[in-house]
């Protein structure tokens, strides 16, 4: 058999096409549904047929995961829709599962799903009315399918997600989120493995898949062998190659296309999910540039504590009470009645419901901060020159330095990193972060007790006056909520690598530049007696790679390519420090 034949040629399947089967309360599956596209490429899909032989509204999920998953780690099986009178629709994408063809990520998704929807649309069993759900990457295939504006696409409802993929998926400020890209890449390219027949690179990714977390650890990361497998398709390399935004990242997305989506959307976003940056970005993207002033008016936002997999109240090491043990699966049943069957069950639900850390439930803010704006509080950086650790003096107040203050110094060691929130395995979620606030290398600035209830919302902006004594550098920032018993927790992080903030002017060691930068949107309660903190490092890793400080790519970069950094934050009258966030009065 020729290369190219084994490249696109999908597994076997011993069912027989078009079988049918009972799944009990009138439903009904037809499996394994062929589809031909218009490059003659055939892709499969299940069919879950509602009881009734009237037709219905569909519902359609396009994903690389394969159709018997059916999205059901977080979703209620199609099953539970159809009973809701729905023809649900879960599509193998092209060179995934049983479909036929080559899986380039996000490459072919806009094609496909346009002739898909109005495949689905067409069909007999349809009354001409679709919508499209699914979280991560099958959020993307929503978001590409409907820039196309097939016949018969109505709403979408695309989760934990982005429109973004430079800003949103992959990079945060030039730091490319490594733990996740490097694990994605191992679950993906282990299933290109198997199904193009490489049994040693797949072998190697069977091991790898088993500690994907600490494979994030390697260094260069572009030289993980597992990765680097005979065969395998090079989408990896140009994730971590492709580090500036740009053509390559825009042809995969909708960034540069957000008028051209004209359907009403309902996000859903997570507080510690990895892709938050994404999923509030297209939220505030669409509700500003969305193709009609209907479609404008019509994006949602559910924001909640939860983290990419699973969603409920245990996240990470705290319990976020029952509250966070919220029916997605019912909002997403409220959003279709209304759109698809016009039965207006969301006709009062809010635009943006929050759910606030810290006092664990939900709220319903009058309006978004990255929209409309608001009342914010600045808190600035204060010390005595010596805010290393929580044993230091670093402050936060509301009150900005009226003279000179000494600057506070602390190494940043690229052998010796400062780890992510959730550890050295970048576990997402809250978690106690008094252990990593003992290190010298983390400035700490800390706030007295508050005597009033404090409510921050949306993405917190920092401003710092920095130095450095590598002209190639990260700024790792950590906003802590500080019990009224001494446990500190992370409630958002942020950063930035100097070649993206400073890109067009250039960052020059030895010297002070002002960094500006916004951190992951939250939305936290503050009680009285507690405290805030801010943590500054030059890491958080493996959440994002470690910047190796001497001018080599990091993703080249290993021990003998890695320089101590000397790093610097200045807090005076002239060169202020500070941290700004939206206030819920």
């Amino acid at each position: 058999m020729d290369r190219r034949r084994r490249q696109t040629r999908a597994p076997a399947n011993t069912r027989a096409k078009g079988e049918w089967v009972d799944c009990g309360d009138g439903v009904t599956l037809e499996r394994d549904v062929p589809f031909r596209l218009s490059d003659g490429t055939v892709l499969y899909s299940d069919h879950y047929h509602p009881p009734g032989k009237e037709r219905a509204p569909s519902l359609l999920v396009r994903q690389p995961y394969g159709k018997d998953i059916a999205t059901t780690v977080v979703y209620a099986h199609p099953v539970w829709f159809a009973r809701h009178g729905y023809h649900v629709v879960i599509q193998d994408v092209r060179g995934r599962g049983m479909s036929e063809g080559r899986f380039e990520p996000f490459l072919h998704e806009e094609q496909d799903g346009y002739e898909t929807v109005e495949w689905v649309a067409s069909r007999p069993e349809s009354d001409g009315r679709v919508g499209m759900y699914g979280f991560s990457y099958q959020g993307v295939t929503q978001l590409l399918a409907a820039v196309r504006r097939p016949k018969g696409l109505r709403c979408i409802a695309p989760w934990m997600t982005a429109g973004d993929l430079y800003h949103g998926w992959f990079y945060h400020h030039g730091m490319l989120r490594l733990g996740s890209t490097v694990g994605w890449a191992v679950q993906m390219l282990r299933g290109d493995a198997h199904r193009l027949g490489l049994v040693k690179a797949a072998a190697a990714l069977d091991a790898a898949w088993s500690q994907s977390g600490g494979l994030a650890t390697a260094a260069p990361y572009a030289e993980i062998p597992a990765l680097r497998g005979r065969g395998l398709p090079g989408y990896y390399r140009d994730w971590i190659t492709r580090d500036r935004p740009g053509k390559f990242w825009e042809e995969r997305d909708i960034s540069t296309r957000l008028g051209q989506v004209d359907v009403p959307a309902l996000h859903l976003a997570g507080w510690y999910d990895t892709y938050l940056h994404g999923s509030i970005g297209l939220f505030e993207g669409l509700a500003r540039g969305a193709g009609s002033p209907e479609s404008r008016r019509n994006q949602y936002l559910v924001a909640g504590p939860w983290v990419h997999i699973p969603w409920g109240n245990l996240v990470g090491e705290a319990d976020m009470g029952a509250e966070a043990l919220m029916d997605t699966d019912g909002l997403l049943l409220r959003w279709f009645n209304h759109w698809l069957k016009d039965t207006g069950d969301f006709a009062r639900e809010p635009r943006v419901r929050c759910f606030a850390l810290g006092e664990n439930r939900w709220h319903e803010p009058a309006g978004w901060p990255g929209l409309e704006g608001g009342p914010t509080q600045c808190w600035y950086l204060r010390g005595g020159g010596r805010a290393n650790s929580v044993r230091g003096d670093g402050r936060l107040e509301t009150t900005p330095p009226s003279g000179e203050e000494p600057r506070d110094t602390y190494v940043h060691d690229p052998d010796v990193p400062v780890t992510a929130p959730g550890g050295a395995g970048s576990a997402q979620g809250c978690f106690a972060q008094n252990r990593v606030e003992l290190g010298n290398n983390v400035l700490i600035y800390t706030s007295a007790p508050l005597t009033e209830r404090l409510h921050i919302l949306g993405s917190p902006q920092v401003r710092l006056h920095f130095q450095s004594s590598c002209a190639n550098t990260d700024v790792v920032v950590k906003l802590v909520r500080v019990g009224r018993d001494g446990k500190a927790v992370n409630v958002a992080t942020g950063g930035a690598r100097s070649t993206y903030i400073f890109g067009e002017t250039g960052h020059v060691a030895d010297r002070v530049h002002a960094w500006q930068f916004g951190m992951e949107s939250t939305s936290a309660v503050w009680g009285v007696g507690e405290r805030l903190r801010l943590e500054i490092s030059s890491s958080a890793f493996p959440l994002f790679d470690r910047n190796p400080g001497s001018g080599m790519a990091p993703r080249d970069a290993g021990p003998r390519d890695w320089k101590i950094a000397r790093q610097q934050v200045l807090h005076t009258a002239t060169a202020p420090s500070s941290i700004e966030f939206h206030i819920v009065p």
